[in-house]
């Protein structure tokens, strides 16, 4: 960690918002160079957004249905390939590059905030 990394404010913390979603769709995402995953991720009332997950280490498609997960939800949609990625889905990312998807241990509500 740099210096500048070290600390934030409450205020900068306070400007990410960290919602809870439940994945609906995943498929390969075979058109970008990296191996992932298009998401579809349902947040309740905030509707269902799309993501690009680089996650194909240790997850398959199939798992992924109804998995909920803690993204963040107000960074600009970025494009990706031939999608707009709505929101960035968030993990652990391991020495080897693989990534952990971070989620609840128990079933909540769709859109939760994370504070």
């Amino acid at each position: 960690m740099t210096e500048q990394q070290k600390y934030i404010t409450w205020d900068d913390f306070t400007k990410i918002d960290i919602r809870i979603g439940t994945i609906i769709e995943a498929e390969i995402f075979s058109e970008v160079r990296n191996p992932a995953y298009k998401l579809m991720i349902d947040f309740g009332d905030l509707g269902v957004k799309k993501s690009s997950a680089q996650i194909t280490v240790l997850y398959e498609v199939e798992e992924l249905i109804g998995k909920q997960v803690v993204c963040v939800v107000n960074f600009p949609p970025k494009q990706i390939a031939n999608i707009k990625s709505e929101c960035l889905v968030l993990g652990a990312v391991g020495e080897n590059k693989e990534v952990t998807l971070l989620s609840v241990d128990k079933s909540v509500t769709n859109g939760l905030k994370i504070g």
